[in-house]
């Protein structure tokens, strides 16, 4: 009794499977345009697309004052601001 249940109850599942693999999207305009609106935001990014491409260098400061200019930021983003004093609070001539 089961074998005789099962086999047309696979012969339906097996039919809308063949069924829905031939229905077309009903979101073409949406499918087509997926995702672009995040490949123009990506190209609005991009200032120079062809600068892998250049074989020039670039044009700026030498490695010494770029390294000198890179230990500053790095020691004035490491080092804490020094709070002021609890006792100068509201007295004038403090900046």
């Amino acid at each position: 009794m089961r074998h005789l249940l099962s086999l047309p109850m696979a012969c339906t599942l097996a039919a809308c499977a063949l069924n829905t693999a031939s229905i077309t999207p009903t979101t073409p305009q949406w499918d087509r345009n997926f995702g672009a609106a995040a490949r123009a935001t990506l190209a609005q990014q991009v200032m120079h697309a062809d600068a892998g491409r250049n074989g020039d260098p670039v044009a700026g400061m030498d490695g010494r004052s770029a390294h000198a200019a890179y230990e500053r930021y790095q020691k004035a983003s490491s080092e804490p601001a020094p709070q002021p004093s609890a006792f100068t609070i509201g007295v004038s001539g403090a900046k």
